[in-house]
Parts: structure tokens; C-alpha cells; sequence
């Protein structure tokens, strides 16, 4: 159970090929490129006082090392997004002076947040590591579940701003298990929601849904089961996202110290390619673990940028690897519109200066002012809360949508939008990036188009909503069935 220490092969030989072209990449990419993005840390001003508990006792279990994600949703539908933050137990031979538990913090705009963890019923005492959030009762509010090294907890949104646990009415509470990074979606464009996870020093899983409610594994035909070496990593979170506007999902998977993450390119009909080096996606990621992490349009020029979460899972790692460290400066990486990354942390604005180890990281509007923000999960330590304060690039939409025939938050449902140029799409998932939920509103950046020609829902339960002529910079609510519905 316990895991110190260099996890890769020692003494292995990398291909001559793939040295050269790291050497190239590293190159390429060691001078940073100046930046559109500015994110500014804000936490201080939050009212938040939440600090995470990893359960450590001086045993180093491995569940201390790899909690916790956290969760980014509007609780009480008031409109505003919250935050949920998972704590580390009381793991064997722990004694804290107070018992750890998950924290709520209700978001009452300006940037101020209130601790209402006792009054909900969400501070749940478990060793968290997980959770995903979503409808599961079909009355129109958010239910919460959380994974825990132990029973899970399976929580009802009881739509008056507390919750119940119904884990044992429900038979959902397996438990005892560690988890990473799992995202549904639809990867082959078939209207069928598919699955990836990754897996810690194993092949990932591609799971692909045949239509019929049967999957079949993957992962290795398809290409994404292994790096471009054709080794295991340790895989960390994944990201889901078209960045190059083709339309098709690709995934960024997160992994362990001295792997690069893999940017997997889909190419179609079920395949993909490892296109880490060719795009410049791992900068900068190589001498420490990568987490949480995800896509996301943050200076609203029309192009999913990247951020990406780090901090190294062992505190004495200094102690037989000089060029890691526990603490570890954040990376966001922006999308240049042409297929590739550029590593521009260092002129993003003092949000990039934190120095932390972080795990889960979730991306959310958390102002309401058309911009993505970025909460932070630190190990041991208070969480980080980024500001999107970056020049105004263009304009953007937001999509909230409504199920009727599927599932009220129409998690698996895909929109298109075209705007003049620019096509995108979006899927709706549950559960993202490293053991974290966030993005129950989809987000486009739209560059300098002031309208939407024309968007295009399709629904999980198979019907397709058509609305024309949108106006930018709102929020929309889409409710399946209503494509004649006015919207300004």
C-alpha cells in the first residue's frame, strides 16, 4: 500500500527517436510565449477557511497522496455556482484535534462565499477522494456523490438547501477502492455515450458503447491505452474537449512524474494518435506529477486553452530526486489556433505564482461575468481560487440545458455552435479532469462574433433542438423539445 519513490522503469532506454524529439520539444518550448490569459489569485479575499486533511499519520499510505477532487455546482439553484470541497478521514494511526470533513461553500456573488457545510448535511467525515454530481431523482435539483476510501455516501438534494444521505435506501455505498480520472462521452460521434478511465500503471480503458447498452474495451485498437512508447502510465485525470475544432473529443491524460501526459488527437472512426510532442502540450509537466486538468476557452478568442494542475504525491521527494519538488507551480497552456500549445504561465498573471501541491481542479463562471475562473484543491493545505481577469479578447454563450425525455441536466448531450467561421462543440459529462465535477454549463468562446448563427443540441434520449440567431455574451437555457423557442 505504500508507494515512495520513483515509479518509473529504472535503467530503461527510451527510443532514440523519442529522445531527440523531447530534446526538440523541451527546446521549442523553454522560452514562453507573452499571454492573453490573466489570472489572478483571489483567495484571500473568499471568506473561504477550508484547508484540506490528507489523513496522514507518518504511515504514507498511498489514499493520502491522491485526494481529493472537489465540486463546482449551483446547490441551491440560485444561479451562482458553489463549491464543495473533499477532505481526507482520520486514517489508522491519525489523531487530529478535530474530525476532517467535507466542506460546502454557498457563493453569494462578489466573490464572497459562506461556509454552510453543517446546516446543508454535506460535511461528510469519510476519506473522500471522488465525487460527480447530478439529478439522479429527477426532481430538478443537484444530488451529490461522493467516493471515499471506505463506504461511498450517496447524498439528496432535498431542494431547500440541505441534503439527506440515502447511500443504504440506494445500495450504492462500495466502497474501499481508489479511483483517478473517468469521464463519459460520445468519442465516435454516434449519439451513444462512451467511456474513458484512466488507469494507474496500466493500460487505459476505452470503453465503446455498441448502441444496444453493451461496451466494448478499447483502448489499445483505438490508441489511446498506452503513451506513444507503448508504456503504462500512471494516469492521473483526463480532459475532454475538441481543441482543434474538427469535431471530434480528444483526450489530455495527466500522469506521474518523469511521463509526459498524452494529448490523444482523435482522428476518427475510432482511432487516435499521441500528439503531445507535435502540439507542445507537455511542457514544462515532465519532473513532477500532473493532476487535475481540463480544457477551457479563458481569454474567449474561440480556442480551448489548458490548465493543468501539479504537485508531486511524495513530501520528501527532494530528498532522492533534485529536479522535483513537492510544491509546484500550476501550468496554463494557450491554444494558438494552428494545433498547437504554448506554455505561458510565467506571464499569466500572479494566479501562476502560487506554489502548492495541488490535486482536483475544477473550472467554472464563478462571477457570472462571461469568463472562466479556476478553483483549486491543494493537498494539506488551503485552496486556491483564480480569478479570470484576463483583456477581453471576444465575445461568448453559455448553455444550461434542460432535459425532459433525458436526464434533467442533460449530461450527455452534445451542442454545435456556428458562428460565422467557427464551428465548436461541447458535450455535457459528469465528472472531469482528477476526481472532480465542474461544467454543467457549457462555455463557448466566440472570438469577434456578436451572434450565433446556429446551435444545435442533441439529446441523449435521441432527439436534436435547432435554435438560430443568438445573441452572444448571455446565458441560455435550453429546454429538449423546444427548438421554436424564442431566444433573444
Amino acid at each position: 500500500m505504500i508507494r515512495w519513490g520513483p515509479r518509473q522503469k529504472v535503467g530503461k532506454r527510451q527510443p532514440l527517436g523519442t529522445v531527440l524529439l523531447a530534446l526538440a520539444f523541451c527546446a521549442a518550448c523553454g522560452a514562453q510565449s507573452p499571454s492573453t490569459i490573466r489570472l489572478t489569485d483571489v483567495t484571500g479575499q473568499t471568506g473561504i477557511a477550508f484547508k484540506h486533511h490528507d489523513g496522514s499519520s507518518g504511515k504514507y499510505y498511498i489514499v493520502e497522496t491522491v485526494c481529493a477532487g472537489l465540486a463546482l455546482f449551483d446547490y441551491d439553484c440560485d444561479g451562482d455556482v458553489d463549491i464543495y470541497f473533499l477532505n481526507g478521514g482520520t486514517l489508522k494511526g491519525a489523531n487530529p484535534k478535530t474530525q476532517p470533513r467535507n466542506a460546502l461553500y454557498r457563493n453569494d456573488g462578489n466573490w464572497k462565499f459562506t461556509d454552510v457545510t453543517k446546516q446543508s448535511g454535506l460535511g461528510d467525515p469519510g476519506h473522500a477522494l471522488g465525487t460527480a454530481v447530478g439529478d439522479y431523482d429527477g426532481d430538478g435539483d443537484p444530488d451529490v456523490y461522493v467516493t471515499n476510501f471506505g463506504p461511498n455516501v450517496l447524498f439528496r438534494n432535498n431542494g431547500d438547501g440541505t441534503f439527506t444521505d440515502v447511500t443504504t435506501a440506494a445500495g450504492v455505498a462500495d466502497g474501499h477502492k481508489v479511483g483517478a480520472g473517468a469521464n463519459f462521452l460520445d468519442m465516435d460521434n454516434d449519439g451513444d455515450t462512451d467511456i474513458f478511465v484512466a488507469n494507474d500503471q496500466m493500460q487505459n480503458f476505452l470503453w465503446q458503447n455498441d448502441g444496444t447498452g453493451r461496451f466494448e474495451e478499447i483502448g489499445l485498437l483505438a490508441g489511446v491505452g498506452y503513451d506513444m512508447n507503448g508504456d503504462a502510465m500512471g494516469s492521473m485525470g483526463v480532459g475532454c474537449s475538441d481543441f482543434n475544432h474538427d469535431g471530434l473529443i480528444d483526450f489530455y491524460v495527466t500522469a506521474y512524474q518523469q511521463q509526459f501526459p498524452s494529448l490523444y488527437k482523435n482522428l476518427g472512426d475510432g482511432m487516435f494518435e499521441d500528439a503531445t510532442f507535435l502540439t507542445g502540450a507537455g511542457a514544462g509537466t515532465v519532473h513532477t506529477v500532473t493532476w487535475g486538468n481540463d480544457f477551457a476557452d479563458l481569454d474567449n478568442d474561440g480556442d480551448r486553452d489548458m490548465f493543468i494542475a501539479l504537485g508531486h504525491l511524495a513530501d520528501n521527494v527532494e530528498k532522492w530526486d533534485q529536479r522535483s519538488s513537492y510544491f509546484a507551480t500550476n501550468l496554463v497552456f494557450m491554444n494558438t489556433g494552428k494545433e498547437k500549445f504554448v506554455n505561458v504561465s510565467d506571464s499569466a498573471g500572479d494566479g501562476m505564482k502560487v506554489k502548492l501541491s495541488s490535486r482536483g481542479v475544477g473550472l467554472d463562471d464563478l462571477d457570472n461575468d462571461g469568463d472562466i475562473d479556476i478553483v483549486v484543491q491543494n493537498s494539506r493545505r488551503e485552496p486556491t481560487l483564480l480569478r479570470n481577469d484576463s483583456p477581453k479578447q471576444g465575445h461568448w454563450l453559455q448553455i444550461r440545458l434542460k432535459g425532459v425525455k433525458a436526464n434533467r441536466n442533460g449530461v450527455g448531450a452534445r451542442v454545435t455552435v456556428v458562428a460565422g467561421d467557427l464551428t465548436a462543440i461541447d458535450e455535457v459529462h459528469s465528472g472531469r479532469g482528477y476526481q472532480s465535477h465542474y461544467g454543467a454549463r457549457l462555455y463557448f468562446g466566440l472570438g469577434n462574433h456578436q451572434r450565433v448563427d446556429r446551435l444545435e443540441v442533441r439529446w441523449p434520449a435521441g432527439g436534436v433542438d435547432v435554435f438560430k440567431n443568438v445573441a452572444a455574451d448571455q446565458l441560455v437555457t435550453l429546454i429538449e423539445g423546444q427548438s421554436q423557442a424564442a431566444l433573444p
